[in-house]
């Protein structure tokens, strides 16, 4: 930390590294980050975490969290440091950690791989000054909102106007500042503002549900997983005010520091609307530090400062052994950052994958001590979470009422309980106090359980005796506006927790091999990627491929905007697959079942399927194999949506994009002859819709419902390009073809907002068109005596081709009627059909949309729930090719994080069976679906009992459930402790 990158020599797997750590006066060995010095130090300076909005001491931490906790004295600002004439901060300094005179210090390293990750900057808003930032105190940054919201910021996470410290109750959004600006040259969209903004207005209801939001915006761009839905609760159940304009001024009232805004409605008119605050969504740019490195290091770089990578590789750079990830390479969100820097993280591991492990160390940790028999000493840490908790629930009531339990003996509150110098001071308390039990009060086990208890197990304690109250998400978070009984929940969820904590006993882990081979479920780009990515690692992989050959998709992806040819790169990758001495691939092959758990697993695999008709159904046989393994990478990949709507299957010049992408590279001649073309988005996705029911549709009665209700309320992501794509392509073919595109949003986001522009130079029409009112389209036959509605099921004349296509322009607010000669349909994204049976084969979670569920959507994108599962490509939800590959790539980063050991942990929270009372009955085998129990001969003179793998079980305590006698109990959670825990609460 608080170092430069100054030079990078030599070849990949060999670089010399220069480096310069910067000085910060402060010896980061002796300091412990105490904060005695900051307390004391006299001088005051503008804090640039909080972006100025509040002031902080010339001798600083950056934030409450920040890694490592070493203070730093400013010495830009610090005039009394420059002058010599202050010193306090050494004076109270008990570590004489202060060194004023330190300088920089000059590092060279060795290195087999670089990655650059040096992220974005704001858009200076100043450049806008039409906006009056810097002016109008009330009109701040999207960034500068951030820290206000927060509880760490400015104002302690109560929203304030700058100029008079006074609750607004209006406030609007103002996006596209410094984004999709050609003026500003900054023409690219930043990917994230209309989500970011969508963000802080839910969040701003959820703090005071009377402040009046508005965004004012020209398209929602929110392509992400799940961003949708999200959009779609806030415009209708949060309230919040979405207004398709863009604001070209701001005019402050000096009389109350108001802020007037003037904009185009719907029907053409100027209106003008007061409000308290304005919030302008500032766009990413490139960091200008990391631009200077990157062309010092001899890197290709884009006109906007960005690094520019291989069309199909977004992290390889044009020098070898040098790889990017995140914002620097351009504008992205978190859940894409972390995909991409983990695929970063695979393509230098495996550039450096023979020096694995050769330089590991192994970490000190205190030798357990041994608690059994000892009186409960418990301790409790409450924890704000920021405003996430402390903003409902009275945290400070609850310390103290934990205190008044039984066997506490130190309860406290705690800003962060999961920050590095909490986690040190849990530890110190753990020492000094000799606790041996520890609740912590605070979010949700699934992401911090294994945190808390690493820190038990630093402190000398066993892990297993922490216990964890979920008070953010199963009470503040759904008790917001009930604090006095969100703070009496809490309670009871500490004394139950400090209840359950003194009955909990020491749990020891085992070990166990590592089967060092990937099994790779789907051979498309994604799983193609992957196994390959798996073998240069120097580790087997078998695909598993239900289909006859390998590629998916990509097959038929001939082109992308920037002509790369991604058919071509993927029948070149199964070549080299199909050669990897160290891949195995299983076609015309399923999942039959999976056992085992992470670094060691069972699936058994029906390869060589072939199919049958047995009467009416088509049955598929094959011969069943077990393969062992260490990890799965879940790439079944997706399925372009067949429309039922629009005549598509009905006319013969109704195609869907992709269908029209084969035309245009298969046969070019065809498009030529083209004069009109329409093209309709968002066909599939973003709504809730009707499609034909098949049983209703064989049924002969005329009354009969032939639809059914299906929830697609998500972007497919690719679509906007894709027709940006086509278009430019039959321009490139036909330049005399007019194109017109129906839209509701265009979201060209990122970099490919170029594609869209030169869409519109180019002369390609754009028409935007509402969700309630869907363009109609009309067969007209060549005597134009009738016609045929959309709707209709009849099925069209082949020579009567001519479409007529009526929207109502949302924009000009008047019917635009289109004659085409071909009508192309931008159809959704679906998950395959197979991934509900191989969802519940593997016993993996899906989401709403039926994509495979990741085990967090930005903290764990790759993960599954399961440990051992990892996901990528469409499988995971809709995305290019080049994300396809990053991802795959990333998820191979992963999974390699445990095929590298040859040994492995697991859990200690398995199944117990108590032998004095099992009877032998098989009901708990006949129940695990791990197979990891099993009633046997104990001692080979016909004494049976049931006996537990520990490595095959998950505790997942169905075993519990069915056992008549109680024999079978599931460590950590004995009838003993979960008894005393509903009790406590009674």
């Amino acid at each position: 930390a608080y170092t430069d990158l100054v030079d990078v020599k030599g070849e990949p797997g060999n670089f010399r590294v220069t480096l310069r750590k910067k000085a910060r006066a402060v010896d980061s060995e002796k300091c412990v980050g105490c904060g005695i010095c900051s307390q004391k130090c006299p001088v005051k300076v503008l804090n640039p975490f909080n972006l100025g909005l509040d002031d902080r001491k010339a001798i600083y931490i950056l934030y409450p969290q920040v890694v490592p906790l070493v203070y730093t004295i400013d010495k830009e600002r610090c005039r009394y440091f420059l002058k010599g004439k202050c010193g306090i901060c050494q004076k109270f300094c008990e570590n004489r950690a202060i060194e004023f005179d330190q300088e920089d210090e000059i590092i060279e390293l060795d290195a087999g791989a670089v990655i650059l990750a040096g992220g974005v900057t704001p858009f200076d808003a100043r450049l806008k000054p039409e906006y009056g930032y810097g002016r109008w105190p009330n009109v701040v940054t999207s960034l500068e909102y951030e820290r206000i919201l927060s509880a760490s910021g400015p104002f302690g996470g109560h929203i304030r106007r700058i100029s008079d410290d006074i609750a607004p109750r209006r406030i609007a959004w103002i996006q596209c500042v410094g984004s999709r600006d050609i003026h500003a040259k900054r023409e690219y969209c930043s990917s994230v503002c209309c989500m970011y903004a969508t963000k802080q207005a839910m969040i701003t209801k959820e703090h005071d549900p009377d402040i009046a939001t508005t965004i004012f915006y020209i398209d929602i761009r929110a392509q992400g997983k799940g961003f949708d839905r999200y959009y779609e609760r806030a415009r209708t159940e949060n309230q919040v005010r979405f207004i398709r304009s863009m604001v070209s001024r701001i005019v402050p009232n000096p009389e109350n520091k108001t802020l007037n805004l003037a904009y185009a409605s719907e029907d053409h008119s100027i209106l003008e609307e007061t409000f308290d605050m304005v919030v302008l969504s500032v766009g990413l740019c490139a960091n200008p530090s990391a631009t200077a490195l990157a062309r010092r290091l001899g890197l290709k770089i884009d006109s906007h400062g960005f690094c520019i990578t291989d069309p199909l590789d977004m992290t390889a750079t044009s020098r070898p052994g040098i790889f990017v990830c995140g914002g620097f390479q351009g504008p992205k969100d978190i859940p894409d950052s972390i995909q991409q820097g983990s695929g970063a993280a695979n393509q230098a591991m495996s550039l450096i994958a023979d020096a694995r492990n050769t330089k590991t160390a192994v970490e000190s940790i205190l030798e357990e001590r041994p608690v059994s028999g000892d009186e409960p000493r418990i301790g409790v840490f409450v924890c704000h979470c920021g405003i996430n908790i402390a903003g409902v629930v009275d945290v400070e009531a609850v310390s103290r009422y934990a205190l008044t339990l039984d066997n506490v003996i130190h309860a406290e509150h705690c800003m962060f309980a999961c920050s590095t110098d909490q986690q040190q001071k849990i530890g110190q308390v753990i020492e000094n106090k000799s606790l041996n039990r520890v609740v912590v009060a605070s979010c949700t086990p699934r992401t911090h359980e294994v945190l808390f208890q690493n820190t038990l197990k630093k402190a000398g304690l066993n892990p297993y005796l922490f216990e964890l109250a979920n008070i953010r998400e199963q009470d503040s978070w759904v008790h917001q506006k009930e604090p006095d009984s969100a703070t009496k929940k809490a309670m009871d969820l500490v004394r139950m927790s400090v209840s359950r904590v003194r009955l909990l006993e020491p749990l020891h882990e085992f070990s166990h091999d590592v089967v060092q081979k990937a099994l790779v479920v789907g051979g498309g780009l994604a799983g193609l990627t992957a196994a390959y990515s798996i073998a240069e690692h120097g580790f087997e992989a078998v695909i598993v491929e239900q289909g006859s050959e390998l590629g998916g998709n990509a097959r038929t992806l001939y082109y992308t905007e920037d002509d790369t040819q991604p058919s071509k790169y993927v029948e070149a990758l199964a070549k080299k697959v199909e050669r990897n001495p160290a891949i195995e691939i299983c076609l015309n092959s399923r999942i039959v079942s999976i056992s085992g758990n992470s670094g060691n697993f069972t699936t058994v695999v029906l390869e060589n399927l072939v199919e049958r008709r047995i009467e009416h159904d088509i049955v598929k046989n094959g011969v069943e194999r077990k393969i062992e393994h260490g990890v799965v990478i879940v790439a079944t990949g997706g399925e372009e949506y067949k429309p039922s709507e629009y005549l598509y299957g009905q006319h013969p010049e109704v195609k869907t994009q992709k269908e029209f992408e084969s035309m245009l590279a298969l046969n070019p001649d065809s498009a030529r002859e083209l004069e009109q073309v329409v093209m309709i988005q968002c066909v599939g996705s973003r709504e809730i819709g009707h499609v034909p029911c098949v049983d209703s549709l064989e049924s002969d009665d005329p009354q009969a419902d032939t639809s059914q209700e299906t929830d697609h309320m998500y972007c497919s992501r690719l679509c906007c390009t894709s027709a940006i794509k086509n278009s430019l392509k039959l321009k490139s073919i036909n330049p005399d073809a007019n194109i017109s595109v129906l839209y509701r949003d265009i979201r060209t986001f990122g970099l490919r907002e170029s594609w869209y522009l030169e869409a519109r130079r180019q002369g390609v029409r754009f028409f935007q068109y509402d969700i309630d009112n869907k363009p109609d389209i009309k067969h007209v036959s060549h005597c134009d005596t009738g016609s045929q509605s959309g709707v209709s099921q009849q099925v069209v004349n082949q020579q009567d081709n001519h479409l007529e296509i009526t929207v109502f322009d949302a924009r000009l607010k008047i019917p635009v009627k289109i004659k085409a000669d071909l009508l192309v349909l931008s159809a959704a994204i679906r998950p395959r059909t197979e991934s509900q049976v191989l969802a519940e084969v593997m016993r993996l979670a899906l989401d709403q949309d039926g994509f495979f569920l990741e085990a967090h959507p930005k903290l764990r994108p790759l993960d599954c729930a399961t440990s051992g599962i990892f996901l990528c490509g469409l499988a995971q939800g809709p995305k290019f090719a080049v994300e396809s590959i990053a991802q795959a790539r990333g998820a191979v980063s992963r999974a390699v994080t445990i095929l590298s050991k040859k040994r492995m942990t697991s859990g200690a929270v398995v199944n117990r069976v108590r032998p004095s009372i099992c009877r032998a009955c098989s009901e708990c085998e006949k129940t695990c679906v791990f197979k990891a129990i099993s009633v046997r001969d104990i001692n080979g003179q016909g004494e049976k009992r049931a006996v537990v793998s520990e490595a095959l079980c998950t505790g997942c305590g169905a075993c519990n459930v069915v056992c008549p006698t109680g024999a079978a109990s599931l460590a950590h959670f004995t009838d003993e402790q979960i008894n005393m825990t509903i009790e406590a609460f009674a």
